[in-house]
């Protein structure tokens, strides 16, 4: 009988026993590909000597110590680090121990600098449906996936939603790109209108929608349409990239694609690349100031914020990641990895979309190519890909309800940084026999 209150009381996970670069081994010795990161996390691998020895020497000197004594110059450089990579009003770096209280954060700042601006009736953020921004109560009230909502809904802060920008789904058929990006932004316009502008604080978004939808990428133009909207309504533009962001995508910020610059950007999963928990909130010059030169106190705070350990396994995977111009690689690598799904698995009939962008790519699967009928809830679609995926020795990140929280199944692709050719012809070769076997099953049924 194990003590761990695990997520799912029934299951009988393998017991981990130790990383080998892209690979997990468990203690009867099975090997496992890790194809997903874990969820996006483990973008360096399970085995790196240089983050390795970057906490040795952190935990040599000093494990902890409290943010409201003392500052470190781990944190100190980590944040410049971070600066330096982001456009120049992005400027003031908030760590966290994770993606969730990233979010948090960003939320408390954004209510604080409307406070110190004056303007105490802005008090509601608009996000997406089929967004995901963490399981804490605020990030999960601007979350949009309602198999994670509603069961607190009851105990949770009121947001606004508005459709996503997911071309394959609800662009209109003989719409342009253009058309259907600028229809899709206006209903953020639409919606502050509804709501007031004079309400409105922020809006939320992933640049490239993760978990919840496997790496919906967003039309051109979407995003810039989305700042000038924004920038016409004083609402805040924050973006969560804690998922796709730490050079996931091909770019160190999945937001360079997009060409414009947010007020707020939240980081993690691979910003420490699973080998300390660590989350950022990375914020502007305007809502720095308005809080250093007004209240001079952000109310807000975590005991283990900062953490040494946690900024030095950070700095060392950024550098890392610099050193070895691995944001290079997992453009090019992605770009391979994609043409190699589409070669062997875009003719099959339960196939809708391959998308994404660097190593974050997404499967759509459905029942009806043509139609793009998606599975039947009940055939519990993801949960036998990720049991027949582990069986074949490979990680995969599947997901039910992928169009509207009940509907749809996708799966996310999220390897390490590191993987090389024929591990990418791994995963394509093992993902292959986990599908045909899984819709063998479903057809048999």
């Amino acid at each position: 009988m194990s003590h761990i209150f695990h997520r799912h009381c029934q299951s009988a996970l393998p017991t981990i026993s130790h990383g080998r670069g892209a690979y997990l081994y468990d203690t009867r010795g099975k090997k496992y590909l890790d194809a997903c990161g874990g969820a996006a996390v483990s973008n360096l691998g399970h085995d790196n000597a240089h983050v390795k020895q970057a906490i040795q020497r952190q935990i040599d000197d000093v494990p902890y110590a409290h943010t409201g004594f003392f500052t470190s110059q781990v944190a100190e450089d980590l944040a410049t680090k971070i600066a330096s990579l982001a456009p120049d009003s992005l400027n003031h770096v908030y760590f966290t121990s994770g993606g969730s209280e990233a979010v948090e954060a960003a939320l408390k700042v954004t209510r604080q600098y409307f406070l110190e601006q004056g303007k105490p009736q802005k008090t509601q953020f608009i996000a997406r449906h089929q967004s995901y921004h963490g399981n804490t109560l605020g990030a999960l009230s601007v979350g949009g996936n309602h198999w994670r909502r509603d069961p607190f809904k009851a105990i949770m802060p009121s947001s606004h939603h508005i459709n996503p920008c997911y071309p394959y789904r609800f662009q209109a058929q003989g719409e342009s790109d253009d058309a259907y990006a600028l229809r899709s932004a206006s209903e953020l316009e639409a919606s502050i209108l509804e709501i007031g502008a004079e309400n409105v604080m922020a809006f939320v978004a992933e640049p490239i929608v993760g978990a919840t939808s496997g790496a919906v990428v967003p039309s051109a133009g979407y995003f810039s349409q989305i700042r000038k909207i924004c920038d016409r309504y004083d609402v805040l533009l924050i973006l969560d990239e804690v998922m796709c962001g730490v050079g996931r995508s091909g770019r160190f910020f999945a937001f360079e694609y997009e060409n414009i610059v947010p007020d707020i950007v939240t980081m993690a999963k691979g910003l420490g690349a699973g080998y300390q928990p660590i989350g950022a909130t990375l914020v502007s010059s305007k809502i720095y100031d308005a809080i250093a030169q007004g209240s001079g106190f952000f109310q807000h705070g975590h005991t283990f914020m900062a953490h040494p350990m946690a900024c030095a396994a950070s700095l060392a995977t950024i550098n890392y990641i610099q050193d070895n111009d691995l944001i290079t690689q997992v453009a090019l690598v992605g770009q391979n990895l994609q043409e190699k799904l589409h070669d062997t698995l875009n003719h099959q009939s339960y196939i809708g979309e391959i998308r994404g962008r660097g190593l974050f790519i997404g499967l759509e699967l459905v029942k009806d190519k043509e139609s793009k009928q998606p599975h039947p809830a009940s055939d519990q679609l993801a949960k036998k890909l990720k049991a027949t995926a582990m069986d074949e020795g490979l990680m995969i990140y599947p997901m039910g309800g992928t169009i509207d929280g009940s509907q749809g199944n996708h799966i996310l692709l999220a390897p390490p940084f590191i993987i090389d050719d024929h591990q990418s012809d791994e995963i394509v070769d093992k993902l292959n026999v986990t599908l045909q076997k899984v819709m063998r099953q479903l057809n048999k049924g």
